[in-house]
């Protein structure tokens, strides 16, 4: 049976869609909570190529959500442990490893060979990075954010005239200077949240659906409400 029947067996998606996805190019930015459940299902979704981009290494408290990491790789670079484990699911995917922390330096070289950048990081300044370089280079931007029981995702960035980040967050100094976020969080918030954000990088790749566009996505996992608001 073909690899991707499931998929391509929905008309959303075909094989035109699968073919589309064959030769996009993903940047996912953090390889932690979030960033692991992406990778694992653009992966599995057959994503042809997917870059990492990560500078920290794997602790025995990441274990508890970050689920690209087994016990094996306590130590090693997230980046390079996530490429294993990305090849050992699919190898017809190119992984691209990148085992330095994002900074303005070196934001617009990589976000410039890729198609669609997603957002698996946990810090205000790095997404400022982030929105401005797909903003300046047209790349769309798959926004999530995590705390707690809480999650939220959007897409910045696509189509002329799209809103941004700084449409959410106006005030980057106030917002910079803001307590850093608790880190407090139960294992599937980054599950589910990366889970939505995978869905909005193979709708933005294939053409199914309507997009986060302009419009926030909030869940709240104790009550299990969620809302999109339109920014």
């Amino acid at each position: 049976m073909n690899r991707y029947a499931r998929q391509t067996s929905l008309p959303e998606i075909g094989e035109a869609g699968q073919e589309k996805l064959r030769n996009a190019k993903v940047l996912i930015v953090g390889v932690g909570g979030l960033g692991s459940p992406i990778a694992l299902y653009l992966a599995g979704a057959g994503v042809g190529t997917l870059g990492l981009v990560d500078d920290d290494q794997v602790s025995i408290s990441n274990l508890q959500r970050q689920v690209l990491y087994a016990e094996a790789d306590l130590g090693q670079p997230k980046p390079l442990c996530g490429a294993r484990r990305v090849q050992g699911l699919n190898s017809d995917v190119n992984v691209e490893v990148y085992p330095f922390r994002l900074d303005k330096k070196n934001a617009g070289e990589l976000v410039r060979n890729y198609d669609i950048v997603v957002d698996g990081c946990d810090n205000f300044a790095t997404r400022y990075l982030l929105n401005d370089v797909c903003n300046a280079w047209g790349k769309p931007y798959v926004y999530g954010a995590i705390q707690g029981f809480e999650g939220q995702v959007s897409v910045f960035c696509y189509g002329e005239g799209a809103k941004n980040y700084r449409d959410l967050y106006p005030d980057e100094e106030g917002t910079l200077l803001m307590p850093s976020p608790d880190k407090s969080v139960i294992g599937v918030t980054p599950a589910i949240v990366g889970s939505v954000e995978a869905n909005e990088v193979l709708k933005l790749i294939c053409g199914y659906g309507e997009p986060l566009v302009g419009k926030l996505w909030t869940i709240d996992l104790r009550t299990m409400q969620s809302y999109i608001f339109s920014l």
